[in-house]
């Protein structure tokens, strides 16, 4: 079975991966841009039983209604984020994987919010909301 490993900056936190993950998804959103410190992120989505903390405790925050983030309480990077409306889903932020060589994009999802001096050559799917079915009543980044 394909066990994945990541760590924060500073290694206070550290978790494990068990199994393929379900999507993997370049993202342009402004939430996450501006959570992430970055213009855009690359997604992992796993289900919550194939993450386990090995290392730590991160810190929860959340801004925006049904989406809880998680990041280092003391270096602050991101580990990933839980959104209600995406239930039994939990996204790893490509940043946190020791090995983030091994993760391909399927697509990007909201596409009309990407950033105009990033430039992509490729053929994936470009989706201007959220790349996977969620429930409508807790919104969409772009409308808050």
């Amino acid at each position: 079975m394909r066990r994945e490993t990541g760590g924060c900056f500073c290694g206070r936190i550290a978790a494990a991966m068990d199994g393929e993950p379900f999507w993997i998804c370049y993202d342009h959103d402004d939430d996450c841009r501006r959570a992430i410190g970055s213009p855009l992120t690359i997604w992992v989505g796993y289900r919550p039983k194939q993450f386990q903390l090995l290392r730590g405790t991160p810190k929860v925050f959340s801004k925006t209604p049904g989406v809880t983030r998680t990041f280092c309480p003391d270096c602050g990077s991101s580990i990933g984020y839980r959104d209600e409306g995406l239930p039994d889903e939990f996204y790893v932020t490509i940043g946190f994987l020791d090995k983030p060589e091994g993760f391909r994009p399927q697509a990007h999802a909201y596409w009309d919010l990407r950033l105009p001096c990033i430039e992509f050559d490729d053929s994936l799917p470009r989706i201007d909301r959220y790349s996977r079915k969620r429930d409508p009543t807790f919104g969409n980044p772009r409308d808050r």
